[in-house]
């Protein structure tokens, strides 16, 4: 099985797991009861079958939840089909493609679903083939595990005509699991997630080892059914419930928002719940009005400037006794969020009417850009702001006396007319509304003879959440005030954070596209351009090509297969590289898993180069470069280039001889900034503040440490074409955009800035590549380099001189004979171990 999303290993993911629509996740004993018929709290019944590691797993799970963290890296989007993923693809996402070979031929992904007219256009899932439908059955008692494994062994015995079946498990709150006839393509069966209340697994020893079951509800409160599935691959099995599991407290986290506040609607209830859809739609310039794309991960619409719209909104009820929608006498669209209603703007009416299927209520209203009301939703928005959008509907409601307003306020960026988006979700913006009515006093009756209500409360189920952002109206581009409040505090900023855009202007992927293919055919010389290109950074899309090429290691079987055998052998310095891998990037979904892939991956790569470089071996800090190749490509190609910066680039030598080189780069960056910013060098000398007390993770990690990834990826993207050298680029573009705030600082002042406000700065993808473009532009000439690491070296032999023979002699011997320890001041809070 090749998989290509980010799962915990087999060995942590739980036998059984079960969910009802608005429970927390608790573990219980192994002892099965009946509890359908019992008033308790909804829990997640974990029964290992024997194994303590399983349950130890989930309740690994059960805390990082309860931080209210998301411990499962979102899968790409994709085709079901195996030979459409390549190993070698051009990066495209953030996320590596990790191989676990289990069977070729199977793979395991995530996949859109079809769309129906009810539905979203679009939905995550996660993929399982080989699977053998053994059919379904009646229990009685949902969430009790003898009986289903009783069911499990029966429709094991008993299944005359098993069907190959492909099964999706989603990856969104509102998903549904599916099972898809591989034969025919016919769907089989579906359900919501959080119809499906159990899951288990075959007792290991048994012939249903290799199966798996989840009984469901949909057939209604009294009667529920068991699905009981075989699995050719048996290790594949604990990674189907592990997906169950992730997919259960995704759902249990949507229906917690609003369940404190609501009762779940039953017929007789005053409650009445409607999902409310928001799609925008352009000319395409052909005739037609296409669906505006999306941001994969935020969902913002991405609108371009001076282009016809139509706002299209689709209402539907979900719960409760049906009630008559006659028309929509207003849509209404303003900037900004929180707006006044005189300040929203009527729009044209196209059309309304029922939908195809007369399941929703559908309304289009013509959007002209140019009017001057809707300036701001039509001017280029810049990279780090951000753009709030209103739209509302009034409904006029047959049983209800007054109109009912559906108002919802998104988030969009508004891009150069011919942008094109190769990065980009077409889901529908969708909100759930739930409206309380009371029976109307004075009119008591329609002219059916249905009663006639008042609204009591209408509200969205993301009103809490959207509570705790500052209100912000009059629609202009914002900076989070969050974010402003965040980077004024005393909180260091974690490893491994910040957002890297993967939207890049056609022109630049031609130019880039045409640089690659001249490559190509030449792999022995860099084509001409490439430094140009590559000082405003490669796009996300292809940096694992492109790091792979500039390295000089896109094709090293020799490395390749050194890595696997490597990786099996032991490493003297284990426990020191266990004990840093979760302190890697600890901001990032991919690595936050302990045991997790990601982690698991590092883990490798660390120690293989702990065997591979026999005078080094690991040292911290080495871990968050390989983390950044990690993010990019598999490991084993990571293991190849972060070797090649190792040796080739000379990252190694910094470690070696005490240090000796470190110094020295030390010694060369004070002197540029003697020559450079020579008030800020003297300050700093009056303050007793040296570059080793500031710098040391800049060289040793070359900024991948503590700075925001989009930065961290730029600053690779420049050293693998242009050398080591780099560093004192980067390094005195931050001293230089920094100079006033570190003259105003005394010495602590100085060493919290550089820790905790310098790297905040560039959480903005713009302030970095304008920080970037600056160090470009910063003139280091080699030659100058050369004569400081002379200069140095002549004061270090008269400092040598100066120094007892046996004292030097129990410096050098310590170094090639026992591990060495970088001073603590080097890295403030931490030290490094070599």
């Amino acid at each position: 099985m090749e998989v290509k999303t980010s799962f915990s290993k087999a060995s942590r993911i739980p036998e059984t797991v079960s969910t009802l629509i608005n429970e927390d996740f608790v573990l219980v004993h192994q002892q099965s009861e009946d509890t359908s018929g019992k008033d308790e709290k909804p829990q997640l019944k974990v029964f290992s079958n024997g194994d303590d590691q399983l349950e130890k797993a989930m309740e690994e799970i059960l805390r990082d939840s309860e931080k209210d963290q998301n411990n499962f890296t979102a899968p790409r989007e994709g085709s079901s089909d195996a030979s459409s993923q390549a190993d070698g693809s051009a990066g495209q996402t953030n996320q590596p493609s990790l191989h676990l070979v289990l069977d070729p031929s199977t793979t395991e992904i995530s996949a859109p679903r079809p769309s129906s007219p009810s539905e979203p256009l679009e939905e995550d899932s996660v993929l399982f083939n080989k699977l053998t439908y053994l059919g379904s059955t009646k229990v009685s008692a949902p969430r009790n595990e003898p009986e289903a494994l009783h069911a499990m062994a029966t429709m094991k015995s008993s299944s005359q005509a098993p069907s190959p079946v492909t099964l999706y498990v989603p990856n969104i709150p509102e998903g549904s699991v599916r099972i898809i006839d591989q034969s025919s393509n016919v769907e089989i069966a579906s359900f919501p997630i959080y119809k499906v209340l159990f899951c288990v697994r075959g007792q290991n020893g048994t012939s249903e080892s290799d199966c798996f079951a989840f009984t469901e509800s949909s057939c209604g409160t009294e009667e529920f059914q068991i699905h009981v599935f075989s699995c050719e691959i048996k290790e594949a099995v604990s990674r189907i419930l592990y997906s169950f599991s992730t997919a259960f407290k995704r759902s249990s986290k949507q229906a917690s928002d609003h369940v404190k506040d609501f009762v779940l609607p039953t017929p007789d209830s005053d409650v009445y719940t409607f999902s409310v859809s928001l799609e925008v739609k352009e000319d395409d310039g052909k005739g037609n009005f296409s669906p505006v794309p999306k941001d994969r991960e935020k969902l913002y619409f991405k609108l371009k400037q001076g282009i016809e719209k139509k706002v299209v909104i689709t209402v539907q009820q979900l719960s409760n006794k049906e009630l008559a929608i006659e028309r929509c006498f207003g849509m209404l669209l303003s900037p900004g969020r929180n707006v006044r209603n005189s300040d929203m703007h009527l729009l044209d009416m196209e059309s309304m009417g029922k939908s195809s299927d007369g399941k929703a209520y559908v309304i289009t209203g013509m959007w002209n850009p140019n009017a001057p009301m809707f300036l701001v939703l039509n001017e280029e928005t810049p990279k780090d702001k951000r753009v709030f959008m209103t739209v509302a509907v009034d409904m006029v409601v047959t049983e209800v006396v007054e109109p009912v307003r559906f108002l919802l306020e998104t988030v969009v960026r508004v891009y150069p007319a011919n942008e094109r988006f190769w990065y980009f979700s077409r889901k529908t913006f969708t909100e759930t509304f739930y409206m309380k009515l009371k029976q109307s006093e004075g009119k008591s009756h329609t002219s059916g003879g249905d009663a006639i209500y008042e609204v009591v409360s209408l509200q969205r189920e993301s009103a809490r959440e959207e509570e705790l952002v500052s209100p912000t109206s009059g629609g202009g581009p914002m900076s989070s005030q969050e974010d402003e409040a965040e980077e004024e505090s005393d909180n260091e900023l974690s490893s491994g954070t910040g957002d890297v855009s993967k939207d890049c202007p056609e022109k630049i992927l031609y130019s880039w596209g045409e640089l690659l293919g001249r490559w190509h055919n030449n792999l022995v010389v860099r084509p001409n351009g490439l430094s140009t290109l590559v000082k405003s950074g490669v796009p996300e899309a292809l940096r694992a090509e492109v790091w792979q090429l500039l390295a000089g290691c896109h094709d090293n079987q020799a490395m390749l297969d050194k890595y696997r055998v490597l990786i099996t052998m032991d490493s003297a310095q284990e426990s020191v590289i266990t004990r840093d891998i979760h302190r890697t990037f600890p901001a990032h979904d991919y690595f936050k898993d302990t045991e997790g892939d990601g982690q698991e991956s590092l883990y490798k790569i660390c120690k293989a180069y702990s065997v591979y470089d026999e005078d080094i071996g690991y040292c911290q800090g080495q871990s968050f470069l390989a983390a950044v190749l990690l993010l990019h490509m598999p490991e084993e190609q990571a293991f190849c280039v972060f070797v090649k910066i190792m040796y080739d680039y000379g990252l190694r030598d910094l470690y070696r001889n005490n240090f000796e080189d470190l110094h020295c780069k030390f010694f060369q960056l004070e002197k540029l900034m003697q020559e450079q910013l020579p008030d800020l060098h003297s300050h700093f000398s009056d303050l007793n503040l040296e570059a080793h007390m500031y710098a040391s993770q800049w060289f040793l990690t070359l900024f991948t440490a503590k700075f925001p990834l989009c930065m961290v990826f730029h600053i690779i993207d420049l050293l693998l074409c242009e050398g080591m050298n780099i560093i004192f680029h980067v390094a005195l573009a931050l001293l230089k955009t920094s100079k006033e705030d570190l003259l105003q600082a005394d010495f602590e002042g100085a060493l919290k800035f550089f820790r905790v406000q310098l790297p905040k700065r560039y959480r903005a993808e713009e302030n970095a590549r304008r920080l970037m473009e600056q160090a470009c532009n910063i003139k280091v000439p080699t030659k100058k380099l050369k004569k400081y690491e002379r200069e140095y070296q002549t004061m270090r032999e008269s400092q040598l001189q100066q120094e007892d023979p046996m004292d030097r002699y129990k410096v050098k011997f310590t170094c090639y004979n026992e591990p060495c320890y970088m001073p603590q001041e080097f890295l403030p809070g931490s030290y490094f171990t070599c």
